[in-house]
């Protein structure tokens, strides 16, 4: 799950890490009166969306004055920002955030990670701030250090120590750098995070380091431990579809295709998002019912693939161990009938009862297509969408 920067920001402030005074505004209004409370300028409005790049396409704005930050912040406040991360429809700015900007004499570039090669948590820093770190890697990748921490020692003091020297900071800016690097360390482990990112790591003309962005994913699998950051989620800002499947329990990822997935099994909903490719055809979705899907959750599937309007065939892809072939069957023509599904239905069973489920699909009128095996399915698929567009 991803949150807003003025709330990653109030998290960094809440572990110690500094960060620049500032606040959230939806009108320009509310951008002129967090202005006064910070007294004097010049002051940043940034656009408030889940993709960085936002400076690059018009999202971030500089003002001297509070009525020149209410100004800034209705030229940002309904735009659609359009970055490489938002793809070409962009997100519509529902919230900017005006802070005090900072004067900034060097930047870098710091954050906390999982590497699930070395399943550990690492410490990526580089002097190369205020860039895209993916850029500096394509560029310069000896200008990014890595650190690996160990779980049971936590981060520790000479880490940091090594890591800011690498960076070239003085002893001064060391001296702070320790103390951050274990803020961000503890509030990664405590609140579950994926990523806690600041970029640019600023030293301003005084010599303080501050946080001048902040950004922070969770682990969606430890959202039940943290009611509080639950409550940040920004419905605005995911796809509608997969904040639906979060309803039902599913993992749905939405892509661009027009063939519809329903699959058992992470591991088999890759297999056939590849197989689908492999016959010419394009996927329109990931989707794992989980291994104990139940008629609501087919049915849940079902709606959510429907509401795709690209999508022209279903394939459904089930390997029953658990997960019985028959019960599936049944919530397929329980959800096609009440569904009303008019696109064909791909469907693929095999495991435990599939002759069963088999025999469920066979008698149930409706029109469903049968796969001998997953090339089977996918290949039937791909040939009813060339014929339905031929």
């Amino acid at each position: 799950m991803k949150i807003h920067e003025y709330q990653a920001a109030a998290l960094f402030s809440a572990y110690g890490v500094r960060v620049p005074e500032g606040g959230p505004a939806s009108t320009p209004a509310e951008a002129e009166a967090v202005a006064r409370t910070l007294q004097s300028g010049p002051f940043v409005v940034k656009a408030q969306v889940h993709s960085g790049g936002r400076g690059k396409a018009g999202g971030v704005k500089f003002a001297n004055t509070p009525e020149e930050a209410a100004q800034k912040a209705g030229e940002i406040l309904g735009m659609t920002l359009v970055t490489k991360q938002t793809g070409p429809q962009g997100r519509v700015v529902q919230k900017v955030l005006v802070s005090r900007a900072v004067n900034i004499a060097r930047e870098y570039y710091l954050s906390l990670t999982v590497d699930g090669t070395r399943e550990r948590v690492v410490l990526i820093a580089s002097p190369a701030g205020g860039m895209e770190i993916e850029e500096t890697a394509k560029t310069s990748p000896e200008k990014i250090f890595t650190q690996e921490i160990d779980p049971y020692l936590g981060m520790t003091g000479y880490q940091a120590r090594e890591m800011g020297k690498k960076l070239g900071l003085s002893a001064a800016e060391v001296k702070q750098f320790i103390p951050l690097c274990k803020n961000l360390y503890r509030l990664f482990t405590e609140k579950d995070c994926s990523l806690v990112e600041i970029n640019p790591l600023a030293v301003d003309g005084a010599g303080d380091l501050i946080a001048a962005d902040a950004k922070v994913n969770f682990d969606d699998n430890a959202l039940f431990r943290h009611a509080d950051v639950a409550a940040m989620r920004d419905p605005n800002e995911e796809d509608a579809r997969e904040a639906e499947a979060a309803k039902y329990d599913l993992n749905y990822i939405g892509l661009d295709g027009d063939i519809g997935c329903m699959v058992n099994g992470a591991g088999l909903a890759m297999a056939t998002m590849d197989i689908i490719q492999s016959f010419g055809g394009s996927p329109a979705n990931f989707l794992d019912v989980g291994g104990s899907a139940t008629a609501e959750k087919v049915a849940g599937a079902f709606s959510i693939l429907l509401a795709d309007s690209k999508v022209r065939c279903i394939f459904i892809n089930i390997f029953g161990g658990i997960m019985r072939c028959d019960v599936i069957a049944e919530g397929v023509v329980e959800a096609a009938r009440k569904l009303a599904v008019k696109v064909p239905l791909v469907v693929r069973l095999e495991g435990t009862n599939a002759e069963a489920g088999k025999a469920i699909l066979a008698g149930s009128g409706l029109n469903i297509v049968a796969a001998a095996d997953m090339a089977d399915g996918a290949e039937k698929a791909c040939r009813l969408v060339k014929g339905a567009s031929a």
